[in-house]
This record gives C-alpha cells, structure tokens and sequence, in this order.
C-alpha cells in the first residue's frame, strides 16, 4: 500500500490542465479563467455625480451663497456646457460632472426659487464626486487562472469584457458496478440496493467544474464493464465505483487491463478508502473507487477533487485543509491515514460516533473529514487537528 501524497503524486502524473476555450461572459461564472483580462475602459468613464444635488465651484459652496441654474445633468444626459463661478447645474446622481465644477451640494442644503439656489447655513464636507477611473482603468488585469465567482462576472462587464478564454470543463465518465445495484425510482429485488454513489459523485465533481456523464450500471460480468467502458469513450477521466476489491466478482481491474489499461497503483493506506485503483485507459486516466458510499465519497473529496483542479488549470495540490480544537479527548489511532466524519462549529470539531463505511446518513450530517495520521497517538481535548471541509 502506499501513502495518501504518494497516491496524489501519482494521480497528478495522470491529468494535465486542459485547453482553454472562449465563453459568453454570462455562462462564465463557476468556471476557470484561462487567460489574463484586461479593462476595455475606465470605470467610472468620467466623472459623476454620486449624490442628487447642484454641481457647482468649491469657491462658490459657502454657506449663504447664491447661484445661477444654468441646466441640468442626468444619468446617461449629461450638461453640455461648462461652468462658471456663480453658476450651478442641477445634477442627478450617475451623471457626468460639467467642466467646470469640482463640488456637488446635496439638494438638501440648497433652497431654489426658479433658476435661482441658496446654499444653506450648513453645508457638508462633500465633494460627492466619484473621479474618473477610480474603480479601475484602462488596462487593469484580471489576472487567470481563477474561478470566476458572480462579482468577477459583474467586473468583467464593467471591463466591457463581452467573452472570456475559460478552462474546458473535464469531462468525467461514472460507472457504478455491481448485480446489486438499481438505479433511484426502481424496485430492487430482495438482494438489492440503490446506487447512490454516482449520484453524489456527479453532484460533487459538477460543483468543481467538471462535466459529469452517468453511464449505466455495469454487471458483474466481463462483457458488461467493457460495454460500459466503451460508453467511456471520449471522457477525460473514467472513474468507477465498486469491482476494485479482490473478490471473486470484482472484475475492474481484470477487465480495465485487458482492455489496455496501464495500472499506476493499487490500494492507498487510508481509512475508508484502502481499495483504490489508478492507471491510463488511452486518453483518459482511470480511478476505481471503492463500493462502500462513504469511501467513495471521501476518495472523492481527497483524490477526485484535486485531480478535477489540477485539469481546469489551478494548480496541483491536495484538498485545502483547515485546523480546529477538538471538541472531546479520542483515542489512539490506527495503522492509516483516518478521514473521519465530524462536525465543525464555533472553531472546534466533533467526530461523528458512528464511522462505518455505509453510512450516508453520517455523512449527510457532517461539514467535515478530519484528518488522523497513521498511527496517531491519542489526542487530548482541546488540542488541534486539522480537516478538510465537505
């Protein structure tokens, strides 16, 4: 068995970033920028008002003051002429400042009588004009790669950025195996189960950018899984759930090789997890998960994850973990690396009590997998651990 990092090390040597691809700037959130942007414009593109009130000379915003309306100015209809001392215009929020004025008297200290103002007895500090370019400039970068989230979208707008070069999504290839298997909507038989690995791995993988195909389910028999592995065809990543142990009926591997697959590793010193299988189909690298639904889940988060990240261009590096205080004393650990189910609030973190490999309810609950060393020594209340949020 090897390490968890040796088995990233080895899963990292079977992706590469994918090549990038032009997007309509309102299908590009959620995706990775593949190249640097720069603004086509400054932001804002003149300067503007950013109150309602009379656009007028600082020398001339003195208490008592009394000045000349000349025009107006509105959002999108700006004043065409400039401005002198003595003069206001009045002036909408958004609007273009005249030439001429560097101050913007909010219409609450003004009194107007026809196309004459009064500045009240107390005026504010103001000025109330956003200069131009203050938000960015022509040729401010957005610098890539980076997931584009809806703020960068409205930036890029801004920007006058109608299209963006982003990351193609990988696409990954899901086949669950077993006789026992059905899919959700089904009646299983007195010996079957629901297939719900797939579901929560599609759902997973998607949330990261990926495109995630679910191929049927493959039986227990050799012509099945190649059937299912010719529906593979054409993904970047093929990954599939249960058939990798060494029973009698776990035939993925068997079939996987003779198939042309190029075995990388097989089982990983890791809790839940241990039977996990890697290599190169072609053109597409090949996970096997384990068939229990918490493994394959957390394989999911520990391995798949980091895979998908590394393909949409952000680098290669394990699955961000965080630290918190143990909420409770646990005991010495085992042999492998232990990703338990847990719960954190508050800066502390709890294990869940119930840690079998079958339980999606536990997983359901928890926010967390924290992280046990092989070998832990036992762990004191309080103390810190670190863990990977889910």
């Amino acid at each position: 068995m090897i390490s968890v990092d040796e088995a990233l090390s080895h899963l990292f040597s079977l992706v590469a970033p994918l090549e990038a691809e032009s997007a309509p700037l309102q299908d590009a959130c959620g995706r990775v920028l593949a190249e640097t942007v720069t603004a086509r414009r400054d932001q804002p593109p003149f300067s503007a008002s950013a109150m309602d009130g009379y656009a007028v000379q600082s020398s001339d915003a003195v208490p008592g003051a009394r000045l000349s309306v000349i025009g107006e100015a509105a959002a999108g209809h700006g004043f065409a002429g400039g401005l002198s001392q003595g003069q206001a215009v009045r002036i909408f929020t958004g609007a273009p400042v005249p030439d001429g004025a560097d101050r913007v008297v909010i219409q609450e200290d003004v009194t107007r009588e026809g196309n004459t103002i009064t500045l009240g007895d107390q005026l504010d500090d103001g000025p109330h004009i956003r200069r131009k370019g203050t938000d960015f400039s022509v040729g401010d970068a957005m610098k890539a790669p980076r997931r584009l989230t809806p703020s960068d979208v409205a930036l890029l707008a801004a920007m006058n950025v109608p299209r963006v070069m982003v990351a193609r999504k990988p696409v990954v290839a899901l086949i669950s195996t077993g006789d026992e298997l059905v899919m959700p909507g089904e009646d299983p038989g007195p010996d079957q189960i629901i297939a719900s690995n797939t579901f929560g791995l599609k759902a997973m993988l998607e949330q990261l950018g990926a495109s995630a195909r679910l191929l049927p389910i493959a039986r227990d028999n050799t012509a099945s899984l190649e059937t299912a592995f010719d529906l593979a065809e054409g993904a970047d990543l093929v990954v599939t759930i249960g058939g990798a142990s060494v029973g009698d009926h776990d035939l993925v591997g068997d079939v996987a090789a003779s198939l042309g697959m190029e075995r990388s590793f097989y089982k990983v010193r890791m809790r839940p997890g241990k039977p996990l299988m890697a290599g190169r189909m072609g053109q597409a690298a090949m996970v096997g998960l384990p068939g229990n639904p918490v493994s394959a889940m957390v394989c999911g988060h520990v391995f798949l994850a980091p895979m998908i990240r590394l393909m949409l261009g952000l680098g290669a590096a394990p699955a961000p973990r965080r630290s918190a205080r143990l909420a409770q004393d646990i005991d010495k650990g085992g042999p492998r690396e232990h990703y338990m189910r847990a719960t954190v609030a508050d800066d502390t973190i709890l294990a869940e009590d119930r840690q079998d490999s079958s339980l999606l309810s536990v997983l359901a609950r928890a926010n967390a997998l924290m992280i046990r060393p092989p070998d832990d020594a036992p762990r004191a209340k309080g103390e810190t651990i670190e863990y990977i949020p889910i």
